[in-house]
């Protein structure tokens, strides 16, 4: 008796452990702030709010902290610390649904007290404005991992787009010394460095420089769809020999090479009503999610199959090894995903598919939460 006894901690943690699902990606919080909805009640619209979570089996969730690269010095640290406020208020307002955690240990307690494990994620290198202690500040609120650059490059990283659009005109690619500085003192606090929205120069001054293992917050593979956002087989592969690991956006324009065809001229179309919706919510995503929900009829037909993202996830677990993929969804920071991905109350029917194909349950606890909480545990010590 006193075997067992000494054996069901163990058997607890295991099992605990089996229920994890993490989403590395959602950008509810920068909708919030304009929509004011409460999100911790059942919304009519959008992609996430407790309620929804909860029949999803979500129980951790990174929360991604935004601005467009309309913020500069002066107003984007602010505002990333608006959304972290906003996120501190939801915390408050539901105490026993969901709670701030730092590393895989306070993760897993969470989880274990059914609470969702909230973390923050910043994205967009833009929003330190170039100081090491708004890096300090943000780590302090709870900062687990900073996105190198948005779509914008910064002084010291360029972007995926500015290295495919502007390259030639750019003052310099990849990391400058300040760069690597900061992807130091990242590694020396414990934050994750996300490479998601990076360049491929910056992608590899990363790899060369980090100590610690590093991670792809909502990318999918190149090689499906040649989108600058997807990383190429050589970068998944350098990423997984880092030991990070890249989580699969769900958005339909990184898992299908012929969305953006269908959504531009659809755009066309409806270009003055889009106009119209901007002028409402002053954002660009959320008037475009407003547009494509107007319209269900036309953008419908336009969303890939599930079946493709789970190809994608697919692909990367043969090429690099199933220790190096996850979820990051980036609901609520685009218009369109595959058929039957509408919230987080919709994930099981990924690991569905998954089973389908031949994946294990053990291979499958690792892409829902298992493969996070290793590299989050890497960079945190704990």
């Amino acid at each position: 008796m006193k075997k067992l006894l000494l054996f069901l901690p163990l058997l607890f943690s295991l099992n605990a452990a089996s229920q994890i699902l993490v989403d590395t990606h959602n950008d509810i919080l920068s909708n919030e702030l304009i929509t004011k909805s409460d999100i911790g009640k059942l919304q009519d619209s959008g992609n996430f709010d407790l309620v929804r979570a909860k029949q999803g089996g979500l129980n951790a969730q990174v929360f991604s902290i935004w601005c467009g690269e309309q913020y500069g010095t002066g107003t984007a640290f602010n505002m990333a610390n608006r959304e972290i406020d906003s996120l501190y208020a939801l915390i408050k307002r539901y105490p026993t649904e969901i709670t701030l955690v730092r590393n895989s240990s306070e993760l897993k307690k969470a989880v274990k007290h059914h609470q969702m494990a909230a973390m923050i994620g910043v994205e967009g290198g833009h929003m330190i404005e170039d100081r090491m202690d708004y890096i300090d500040s943000l780590a302090k609120r709870g900062m687990r991992y900073l996105t190198l650059t948005w779509n914008n490059s910064t002084t010291w990283a360029t972007s995926a787009r500015d290295e495919t659009r502007n390259k030639d005109t750019s003052k310099y690619l990849g990391l400058t010394e300040y760069g690597k500085q900061i992807v130091h003192h990242l590694n020396d606090l414990g934050v994750m460095i996300d490479v998601s929205h990076v360049g491929e120069k910056t992608f590899y001054d990363v790899i060369a420089t980090s100590t610690k293992p590093i991670i792809a917050s909502h990318s999918c593979a190149y090689t499906l769809d040649p989108n600058r956002r997807n990383l190429k087989d050589a970068q998944l592969k350098a990423l997984a020999q880092n030991g990070g690991v890249v989580f699969v956006n769900f958005y339909s324009a990184f898992v299908d090479s012929t969305f953006d065809k269908k959504d531009g001229a659809f755009l066309r179309q409806h270009r003055k009503e889009l106009d119209s919706l901007f002028v409402i919510y002053h954002d660009e995503t959320l008037a475009n999610i407003r547009l494509n929900n107007i319209y269900k009829s036309q953008t419908d037909p336009m969303r890939p199959p599930l079946s493709l993202l789970v190809k994608h996830i697919d692909y990367i677990v043969k090429l690099i090894g199933i220790d190096h993929v996850g979820i990051g969804s980036d609901f609520d920071g685009s218009e369109s995903y595959p058929l039957g991905l509408d919230s987080v109350a919709d994930y099981p029917k990924i690991f569905d598919e998954l089973a389908k194909i031949g994946y294990s349950k053990k291979d499958i606890d690792k892409i829902k939460g298992g493969n996070f909480i290793r590299v989050l545990k890497a960079n945190t010590g704990k």
